[in-house]
């Protein structure tokens, strides 16, 4: 069941005020290295109930007269065409769409920075394309034993070969498209050319994950490593913070390792570091907006099951890997957490398929209620379970159909006569518009139309992989997926 525990106007409220604060601290200009995602940010909604996915855009709105934005993308992802596994586009791609939705916010994006920048004729052709659209590009280069030959770094044949990216306010978010897109190098570049040009300038980081002043083992920050046990991302203590204060605080294994080097650097480039610690470098006020640590803990656990039922499936497609599975299953095991018994809908779809012999789906209400959705000549189970869910929500008589058959049936025809299509059966998009169309003049339609808001938070598990369009429609509709590393057919290509 959802229970809120997450309080996101005082996260953002704190969150602002520090980041201000930072900046002032560093003499009027700060490089912030955003982690995690800036937009869409489904994992902490889902682990802490109550944070909104565009928390983090609506921080920056508040700050937006102080703020623009600089997107740091590696010249070897472009060149290899690297796709977001959340939106199945390539970084490149992601560039452009971050630099709409950022303007679409009204932040201004000051420019585009290519890391590890080689001639190739994919980077170059990006480059050109950026710059035709009116967006600067900068160039930065790889160096040989990055971040460890602190010599060869801080010179001219190393930061001082890049480009640099002419920034016009106090704050700079320096963001990417994902994992190893160089944000911090570009953070510290800029510094190493503002110290050169005599202007004060500092760095940040604003991470959500670990959150901090939470214990190592709690659930949250084990949902974190579940999250990214594909990166081998450990959390641990801090010792730099334990050491300096004698407190006891959780980062995570990369930005500890990587602390000893990046305090040299910025020793060498301000002729001290201003922090003791990588705890000390973060701004990360989440953890003081938790107000019911019950809830918080609860949906953590769950999401650490679905990461394991995304491993399996990402094994069973071919792009994963089983160590990824082994470590979520020992995260499991560290909170007693057994699949089939913490996640009900499991167990409920499983029940369905075997009786009906047929891939099924189970949806866990917000109130605790289970339905389930079976195969059909009409309804593929996902989509059987969704109209199921809206009739429950609305107090519609489960056995009463609150879509035509005479609306259905064309709707089939469409797809397997004129499209082509083999699979006769309708998918969730094709059934919520057959839905609204229905509401124009039946009662009831109308009604389980009005309760589609009702579905966020939800859980829902099939007992095969979803298609893409199933899997992304209950992702719009704010329902959290699971599904048994399976596919309905025995077929080698499966879309």
């Amino acid at each position: 069941m959802f229970k809120q525990g997450f309080d996101n106007d005082k996260y953002l409220k704190l969150q602002s005020e520090k980041i201000k604060e930072r900046i002032d601290f560093f003499g009027g200009k700060l490089y912030l290295e955003f982690g995690g995602k800036l937009f869409d940010d489904f994992h902490a909604s889902r682990v802490l109930p109550g944070f909104a996915p565009d928390s983090k855009i609506k921080m920056l709105i508040e700050l937006k007269d102080r703020a623009e934005i600089i997107i740091a993308i590696n010249t070897a992802d472009i060149e290899k065409n690297k796709i977001r596994g959340d939106l199945g586009i390539t970084y490149d791609l992601d560039v452009l769409r971050l630099i709409d939705a950022f303007r679409g916010y009204g932040l201004y994006v000051g420019s585009v920075v290519m890391t590890r920048y080689k001639d190739n004729p994919v980077a170059e052709a990006f480059k050109k394309k950026l710059e035709e659209l009116g967006i600067k590009v900068y160039k930065h280069y790889g160096i040989d034993s990055y971040p460890y030959n602190i010599p060869l770094i801080m010179s001219e044949d190393g930061f001082g070969k890049n480009e640099y990216a002419e920034t016009t306010r106090p704050l700079v978010v320096v963001t990417a498209p994902g994992p190893g897109s160089g944000k911090m190098a570009t953070c510290l570049s800029q510094i190493y050319h503002d110290s050169k040009k005599g202007i004060k300038s500092g760095y940040a980081k604003f991470e959500t994950f670990p959150i901090w002043n939470l214990p190592l083992s709690h659930p949250v920050n084990l949902a974190y490593e579940a999250a990214t046990a594909d990166l081998a991302d450990v959390n641990m203590i801090d010792p730099f913070h334990l050491e300096a204060y004698g407190v006891t605080t959780v980062n995570y294994n990369r930005d500890v390792e990587v602390f000893p080097v990046l305090r040299s650097m910025l020793m060498s480039i301000l002729g001290e570091c201003p922090y003791k610690s990588p705890t000390d470098m973060g701004v990360n006020m989440a953890g003081f907006a938790i107000y019911d640590d019950e809830a918080v803990c609860a949906a953590a656990e769950q999401e650490i099951v679905r990461r394991y039922y995304n491993a399996l499936c990402n094994v069973r497609k071919g792009n994963g890997s089983q160590v990824e599975i082994h470590k979520i299953e020992l995260l499991m095991r560290q909170l007693s957490i057994d699949a089939d018994v913490s996640r009900k809908c499991v167990s409920a779809a499983v029940a369905k398929a075997e009786e009906t012999e047929a891939p099924a789906v189970a949806i866990e209400l917000n109130d605790g209620r289970i339905v389930t959705g079976k195969t059909s000549s009409l309804l593929g189970a996902s989509s059987a379970a969704l109209l199921n869910a809206l009739k429950a929500l609305a107090g519609i008589d489960k056995d009463k159909d609150i879509i035509s058959k005479d609306i259905l049936k064309p709707i089939q025809t469409l797809k397997t006569e004129n499209l082509g299509n083999h699979n006769p059966r309708l998918h969730t998009d094709e059934v919520l518009i057959a839905l609204a169309i229905s509401a124009v003049t039946d009662e009831d339609s109308k009604r389980a139309m009005e309760a589609i808001d009702g579905l966020r938070y939800a859980e829902v598990h099939s007992t095969v992989i979803l298609s893409q369009v199933d899997s992304s429609t209950f992702r719009k509709l704010g329902l959290n997926l699971s599904c048994e590393p399976k596919y309905q057919t025995k077929k080698l290509y499966h879309n």
